[in-house]
């Protein structure tokens, strides 16, 4: 069987990093999406051509970080697919989105990957990149502008994960 091309190995140094940025990452998309329950979908595109998407709800209250100690797998194969998104060298296009459960309907917004880090989709963008096939249905939200997340500093010397 031919191996894919298009797809390398990333340097264990730069994964490292982006792990570093994804634990980052997600604490600051659950700073800004307040209290609630939340579910995060990641899209990507890698450079072999192969389209990735996943989905992990989040119940009201839950400690991103808690969750992935918890052992929780849809967070585990988020985090993983985000790591890979923040390295870049497989991946060609990424996007997060974040649907908060509210009532009368569902808030949604949703970042982009660009230069190793999460960049906040206007809803013009957010609306393009949720509409669905033509004959599916599709539930009412309302999507508004993301919040720009604090990048964290690149001379940090202590790594996020401890």
């Amino acid at each position: 069987m031919p191996a894919r091309t298009g797809l390398h190995r990333p340097d264990p140094a730069s994964t490292e990093a982006a792990m570093d940025r994804t634990l980052a990452a997600l604490t600051a998309v659950f700073r800004a999406l307040g209290p609630g329950e939340h579910t995060l979908d990641i899209a990507l595109m890698r450079t072999d051509d192969l389209p990735l998407c996943h989905g992990a709800e989040f119940p009201s209250g839950a400690d991103v970080e808690l969750t992935g100690i918890l052992g929780d797998d849809d967070y585990y194969t988020l985090a993983m697919l985000l790591v890979f998104a923040l390295e870049g060298s497989t991946v060609t296009d990424a996007t997060l989105i974040a649907t908060t459960i509210t009532e009368p309907c569902p808030r949604v917004c949703g970042w982009t990957v660009r230069d190793g880090w999460l960049h906040p989709m206007d809803p013009a963008t957010l609306e393009a990149a949720l509409t669905p096939c033509p004959g599916t249905p599709t539930g009412s939200r309302t999507a508004y502008a993301a919040l720009a997340l604090p990048q964290p500093s690149a001379d940090a010397k202590e790594s996020v994960r401890g």
